[in-house]
């Protein structure tokens, strides 16, 4: 065994260039990881405390003990809590002071006009509360708001906004209200918290603009006197709160804040980069497996030797398996040290695109270290596990034969055991698509196409390669037949150093179809459910944004150039105990300007106790007109609907439609969602949108736009998301171009000596290069062609599995212009990746490359 370990040493040393892109691959892949877990580490570690900084001086939090949380929706919506309670909670033994804390949503304009944030973080406002202990955000500059109209601002709002101390501005409440900022605030120590903007007011102002009625708050925070723990304080609050109010710590409600953004935010961020980092790791297997298979082929005289002279098939395995542990391990090392280095790195670049990093060193735990460090040794010697027994198979007669070359071809079995996978695949899929509907079944086939595709690559890898290949024997003469041959010298060498560079093109294209298949899905829901001809909205998405005042449809539909306009309102409430969103609007203008489909009952008698439903939504609720609803609010109260219309489409109308009237009693902050207007006969869309903007104006000045324009900002966030993904990906890309340099460098030395001769019977350098570089380009063709069928293939499992799992329909789209970008990036890496084998190839000694054995 330590003979074998020092051949291994010594083989490392004669031939580092040969293992230099598994080095990289597994380094990558584990910094990608690394950084990740660190990077989740901190952020948690840095909330925690900047939360727990921000609630120091609150001991206690009174609020409404119920919830109503609605489905997809992960908060529940509480009831607000009356603020006289803060003079009977004065009176108890060991409170300090309390104060009202008056929340609601509210939207800064920016010096230059345009609304800050709402692109998914909240944008809050509320009241100023003077106590400093109690307040979690503290007076950096400036002074509080004593008189009304005065406001006080998170810095890093006012700095995103170009705002500054003394500037009158406008905070969209959603009415408008016109404020002077007079104060700057921090969060915890930080400008603010995450990308949440906040804006603080008067109490009165705070209970006019955001508040249902006056004396009403979110809760009430409250501070221990001296002497008086959290627990204690909360043991003496319960029993002289009201029935439905609660009193729970100050650390609890730190803690929530937390868990709110770890399953919020974190949560998702962090596992969208371990899944990115897990497919750079499994492109990484492919380039490592490739690289080990090709030098095991090379070294085959070399371990027929080793047998010859007396070495077992053991020794030769863990020879090939020292060599790999080496690599893994010092590949991983350096991985970890790269990962931290890029959660620094994140920690510095954060705060300059917005997103303030909380403050403090990196936390480095050893799962963080560990974890990563593991996954590269895994995957390094399980991708090298195959070669080594190939390599220890060797026989010692071989040492009599001329160096053997890799020709390994596609064999029957192969063929008929990816050709049972394929179908096997296919049938799972449609199973868990068409027949019973489950994103598990669709999953699973989907699992098994990829393995399909792996499988049957070589098999697949010849006749592709002369299908890709057969222009260049007329565009590239003798050179381009010769790239076409050499690709097809090793059908699984080609496939597995396509399949790298497959797997990344395939998910790439599976988020390229899936985003233009839900942007298709927008269009269709804005087409077949909206009538009307222009839209006004707020550019928002997520909990941001303040919404659109309830005064501005009817404002609109007293203008001449309007025939209806109806404003769509939210409201939430349990429907015979099940938590369900309502649609607050006026229903007879709903359904002129909304395609409701057919309607049953109908919908110009709901008044205050009448509801109407899908029809979906009654078949799983068991109801049908004339029946009655239960309904129970937020603010405790219970009332009996009944169900006077149901209608069949709910796209933009929501599944439960209730009138503003029965709404009003059960209110907070009113706001709608959109406003959708529908012009008189004869008005032109320019005139009819001039006069909704002039309108529009004066209540904040939401956009204005055709049902055109206003299907694609629905979907912009959509092309937020795939540039993401792509940035992501950009990694799996590389780390596959890695593994086509790596193989055609070490083909090159394999075949060297064919090189010197072709190069000695007339082939000039610049044709050895372009032969290579096509070579390159081939297979890359082949690994782009591979993944763009997979990955829409995936993309069309995804969208119909999900179109099966969810009461929307989804429309599937190919997106012919963006695959085919694809597909040009795909051949441009493969020609990128042959440019330095080709130049080292070009530079070899015609002499030496003949005399080589």
């Amino acid at each position: 065994m330590n003979a074998a370990l020092r051949l291994s040493a010594s083989s490392l040393r004669s031939h580092k260039r040969r293992f230099a892109g598994t080095f990289f691959a597994v380094l990558l892949g584990v910094a990608f990881l690394a950084g990740t877990l660190v990077m989740g580490d901190t952020l948690r570690a840095g909330f925690d405390t900047m939360f727990g900084n921000a609630a120091k001086g609150t001991d206690a939090v009174v609020r409404s003990a119920d919830t109503i949380t609605t489905p997809g929706e992960s908060q529940g919506v509480r009831a607000p809590v009356r603020t006289d309670l803060v003079r009977t909670i004065e009176r108890i033994p060991g409170v300090a002071a309390a104060a009202p804390d008056i929340q609601g949503a509210g939207q800064l304009i920016g010096s230059d006009g345009k609304p800050i944030g709402g692109q998914g973080p909240p944008t809050l406002a509320g009241n100023w509360i003077d106590d400093p202990k109690l307040n979690a955000y503290r007076l950096a500059e400036g002074r509080a708001p004593a008189r009304s109209g005065e406001v006080v601002v998170n810095r890093g709002t006012a700095e995103k906004g170009h705002l500054k101390i003394g500037d009158t501005t406008v905070l969209r409440t959603p009415d408008p209200v016109r404020v002077t900022i007079v104060g700057l605030a921090t969060f915890g120590g930080e400008d603010g918290m995450a990308q949440v903007t906040f804006t603080g007011m008067t109490r009165a102002d705070a209970e006019k603009y955001l508040t249902a009625k006056p004396g009403e708050a979110a809760s009430i925070r409250v501070r221990a006197g001296p002497g008086t723990g959290q627990d204690e304080l909360v043991s003496a609050l319960t029993p002289v709160l009201p029935k439905g109010v609660e009193a729970i710590t100050g650390q609890e409600s730190a803690q929530e804040n937390t868990d709110m953004i770890s399953s919020q935010f974190l949560s998702i961020f962090t596992t969208l980069l371990l899944v990115f980092s897990g497919i750079a790791l499994l492109v990484a297997t492919f380039s490592i497996h490739n690289t080990f298979a090709i030098v095991v082929a090379q070294r085959t005289r070399e371990n027929a030797l080793l047998r010859a002279l007396g070495a077992s098939r053991r020794q030769v395995t863990a020879s090939t398996l020292a060599e790999a542990s080496v690599v893994a391990v010092a590949a991983s090392a350096a991985g970890i040290a790269g990962g931290i280095g890029i959660a620094a790195g994140l920690q510095a670049l954060f705060p300059a695109i917005g997103f303030p990093f909380p403050e403090g060193s990196l936390v480095i735990s050893g799962l963080s270290m560990l974890l990563p460090l593991g996954v590269g040794v895994v995957v390094c010697l399980g991708s090298a596990l195959l070669p080594a027994v190939r390599a220890g198979r060797t026989a010692p007669l071989a040492a009599l034969r001329e160096t053997a070359v890799d020709e390994s071809g596609a064999s029957r079995v192969r063929a008929t055991a990816g050709g049972g996978l394929a179908a096997l695949a296919v049938g799972v899929t449609l199973t868990g698509v068409l027949l019973t509907p489950s994103l598990w079944l669709a999953g699973l086939g989907a699992v098994l196409a990829l393995a399909a595709f792996v499988v049957l690559g070589p098999v697949a890898s010849s006749a592709a390669v002369r299908v890709l290949g057969a222009p260049l024997d007329k565009l590239r003469g003798v050179t381009g037949g010769l790239a076409r041959r050499n690709a097809l010298r090793s059908p699984r060498r080609t496939a597995a150093t396509a399949g790298a560079l497959m797997i990344g093109v395939a998910v790439v294209s599976l988020f390229t179809v899936f985003g233009a298949s839900l942007k298709a899905t927008m269009d269709q829901t804005v087409s077949r459910s909206f009538a009307g001809d222009v839209a006004v909205s707020t550019p928002s998405f997520g909990a941001g944004g303040s919404g659109l005042s309830p005064k501005l449809a009817p404002a609109l539909a007293r203008q001449s150039a309007v025939a209806y306009a109806v404003g769509l309102g939210k409201g939430v409430a349990e429907v015979n105990g099940q938590g369900r969103a309502l649609t607050v609007t006026d229903p007879v203008t709903l359904g002129k300007v909304f395609d409701l489909g057919r309607v049953q009952g109908s919908l110009n008698g709901l008044g205050a106790d009448g509801i109407a439903i899908t029809r979906e939504e009654a078949g799983r609720q068991h109801l049908a007109t004339g029946d009655t609803a239960h309904l129970a609010f937020t603010d405790g109260q219970r009332a009996d609907f009944t169900v006077r219309a149901v209608y069949g489409r709910s796209e933009l109308a929501g599944d439960y439609v209730i009138t503003r009237a029965a709404w009003a009693p059960h209110r907070t902050q009113d706001a709608d969602t959109l406003v959708a207007v529908s012009f008189r006969d004869g008005v032109s869309t320019a005139e009819g949108k001039a006069a909704v903007e002039s309108v529009a104006e004066r209540y904040g000045g939401p956009e204005v736009q055709t049902r055109d324009e206003y299907a694609q900002s629905s979907a912009a966030g959509i092309d937020m998301m795939l540039t993401l993904v792509y940035a992501l990906l950009a990694l799996a890309v590389f780390i596959a171009l890695l593994g086509i340099a790596n193989t055609l460098t070490l083909a090159i030395h394999e075949r060297t000596r064919e090189l010197g001769l072709l190069r000695a019977v007339g082939q000039t350098r610049a044709q050895l290069r372009a032969m290579v570089r096509w070579e390159s380009v081939l297979v890359a063709a082949f690994g782009t062609a591979g993944g763009l069928a997979l990955g829409a293939f995936l993309g069309w499992v995804l969208v119909e599995a999900s179109d099966g799992a969810s009461d929307s329909a989804f429309a599937f789209a190919l997106p012919p212009l963006r695959l085919a970008v694809v597909a040009l990036v795909g051949l441009a890496a493969g020609a990128l990746a042959g440019l330095r084998p080709a130049r080292r190839a070009a530079r070899l000694d015609v002499l030496r490359a003949i005399a080589t054995e």
